[in-house]
């Protein structure tokens, strides 16, 4: 289960922007430490793990829990994977390791492999606690097979992938199995990006024409702000534990902050919508996508 997690996770994908002074970017996390928040990371993300390092280094007493993602092709890999970014931030374990499976560990995450067990012996070993599963449209398969088999529960404690009002990186198959079997979200791009407005009139292609049909829900909502609205509408679905968010200014984690704190569901009509609107979208887009399109 992942109910443990802060409602708020903070991603540190721009904690890696070189473009942006270093001792701000170790205020900016130092700020989401003090909110008593998880974190989400990756060595993918630029300068991200210099950054916490020397962050956590202000005060080890106080370092909170972390998602790294792990990948890629086999057991060695991943565990590769666990021991340098743990190196990369003075730690010694990792809270969750977010499993990015490709090639024959994919397969054998799908098929229920010798793989599985080899993964559940790192968690025995200390270095990890536990697995979520990175999904995409063009992944969804995977999970699927493994739910509707009945032994992804064995490896993970849930799946995490985009969802917000714009996004939902999952097949409508792999969609309604979650919510028949209960399974546990952390839905990661709490804002998909940025202002609904600005992506309607600068986002990527796919993501203008859907902007244009969610702005005026958004406008209905009575929703002080993009980022209350897109909070909101993640926790109007049962499954999701936490949200993650990313950003470089203590600003917009305060506006995190203070959306997460007690989310109110949107108004049904406007759910439903948008919930119809991602059934749609999958269907007519997301999953013929190139991997790595969108």
């Amino acid at each position: 289960m992942l109910t443990d997690l802060s409602r708020y996770v903070y991603g540190t994908t721009r904690l890696g922007d070189e473009k942006i002074p270093f001792d701000e970017r170790v205020g900016v996390a130092r700020a989401a430490i003090d909110a008593g928040v998880w974190m989400h990371t990756s060595d993918q993300y630029g300068q991200a793990l210099q950054v916490l390092k020397a962050a956590f280094d202000q005060d080890r007493s106080n370092v909170p829990p972390l998602i790294f993602k792990i990948g890629w092709e086999s057991v060695e890999q991943v565990r590769e994977q666990i021991l340098r970014q743990l190196e990369a931030v003075g730690l010694e374990k990792m809270a969750i390791g977010q499993l990015c499976p490709g090639g024959g560990l994919a397969e054998e995450v799908r098929k229920g492999g010798a793989s599985i067990e080899l993964l559940n012996a790192l968690k025995e070993e200390g270095l990890v606690g536990r697995y979520v599963l990175e999904t995409w449209p063009w992944t969804s398969s995977v999970p699927l097979d493994a739910l509707r088999a009945g032994h992804l529960h064995q490896l993970v404690e849930g799946l995490i992938f985009y969802l917000n009002p714009l996004q939902r990186f999952v097949t409508n198959e792999l969609w309604d199995q979650v919510q028949t079997g209960n399974v546990d979200i952390v839905a990661m791009r709490t804002v998909g990006g940025g202002d609904v407005y600005r992506i309607r009139d600068h986002g990527p292609e796919y993501l203008r024409s859907r902007a244009t049909e969610v702005a005026p829900l958004f406008e209905q909502s009575g929703c002080r702000t993009w980022t209350e609205f897109c909070v909101r509408f993640v926790y109007g679905v049962p499954q999701v534990c936490t949200t993650v968010g990313a950003t470089g200014r203590k600003e917009n984690l305060a506006e995190f902050l203070s959306s997460t704190r007690d989310p109110q569901p949107l108004p049904e009509p406007i759910q439903q919508v948008l919930l119809k609107l991602q059934r749609r979208w999958s269907d007519e887009h997301d999953r013929h996508a190139e991997p790595w399109s969108m």
